[in-house]
């Protein structure tokens, strides 16, 4: 198929969508811009596809056994090959654990791919969460703990980890705003680079940072990879807040941001938009200096050169093309 035939069957399926979801709480266009430059390409007005393609919410209300209504949400985004490659989608559902919902999507992926390759298929993508969607609530009931002892069991052997990922690139606001969205979900501390390459980090417990990770790689990428990665098992003694008191004492950032930092600026400013990320006296704080060195060396193809004073680290990333100028991060 050509772009214009990917495009033509993308804004076929949105206009069907709109007429089976008329109202907002039903489906909701999180792009308005891409859909319009989608419907100019289409219609012949601009000579190009466009650069990003439509995202969009699927909001179900579904009957279960119990006789309750279950709200559900499907976040939908079309690469720009689609249909030739599947949608991105991902399956929201408070009743199901992160675990659950990771293995629904796995499984609806899988029957998409076995099933839809080829053409659209956002409706099969629906009608197969409304047929499956008992089945891993009933799971998710069976999974729960039965006792206090088998909960203390699972706290103690809770682990502490730090994600270093690396993306060819990241551009896309719909994956910056997932990446947002999701740390601050599963109550991630880290932060993202967008451009090019594209750098996350994300702390937090191993569960939650291997949720994210599994969100995360199943978008489209051109190339994504966790490029190191630190697990530390807890020293837990029985108590939960003692298991929050070693979690955040591990952590090297406070929260999560975007670090927006500004590549076309004069090469002898620096730029004032770099967050600063606050470590605690008692860190490490050469050894991960260390690990963000060799990652912009590595990949960023960067000369970085600092040197730690006794209160405070500075960075300078010296770019070797020059129309990127200087980058800087403030440690403290």
């Amino acid at each position: 198929m050509s772009s214009l035939e990917w495009a033509e069957c993308q804004l076929a399926e949105i206009e069907l969508l709109t007429s089976m979801f008329p109202t907002q709480e039903e489906l909701e266009i999180t792009d308005q811009l891409a859909l319009a430059e989608l419907r100019e390409y289409v219609e012949g007005s601009a000579g190009s596809p466009p650069p990003s393609r439509p995202q969009f919410l699927i909001k179900l209300k579904l009957d279960t056994a119990s006789m309750d209504m279950r709200d559900v949400v499907l976040s939908c985004a079309y690469p720009s090959e689609y249909p030739s490659v599947l949608p991105e989608i991902t399956v929201r559902c408070s009743d199901l654990s992160r675990a659950q919902q990771t293995q629904l999507r796995g499984d609806l992926n899988s029957y998409l791919l076995e099933n839809c390759q080829g053409e659209v298929c956002v409706l099969s993508a629906v009608d197969w969460v409304k047929d499956n969607l008992q089945l891993f609530i009933n799971k998710s009931l069976s999974a729960a703990p039965t006792s206090k002892k088998e909960t203390v069991s699972s706290h103690s052997e809770e682990v502490f980890s730090r994600l270093w990922i690396y993306s060819h690139h990241i551009y896309n606001k719909t994956k910056r705003k997932n990446i947002l969205e999701w740390s601050k979900e599963l109550g991630l501390s880290g932060f993202s680079m967008p451009g090019k390459p594209g750098i996350v980090c994300v702390e937090g417990p191993q569960s939650a940072c291997e949720e994210f990770w599994s969100r995360v790689k199943v978008l489209t990428w051109k190339k994504i990879m966790i490029r190191h990665r630190e697990d530390i098992p807890l020293d837990h003694q029985g108590e939960d807040s003692r298991t929050v008191e070693n979690i955040d004492s591990l952590r090297k950032f406070t929260g999560f941001e975007e670090a927006m930092f500004d590549p076309h600026g004069n090469r002898d400013n620096i730029s004032t938009e770099s967050p600063k990320f606050h470590f605690s006296k008692n860190d490490r704080l050469l050894d991960k200096l260390c690990a963000i060195k060799d990652y912009m060396c590595h990949f960023c193809k960067c000369n970085l050169i600092f040197s730690p004073p006794k209160t405070e680290m500075d960075i300078i990333i010296k770019k070797k093309k020059k129309k990127f100028g200087k980058v800087f991060v403030d440690f403290i």
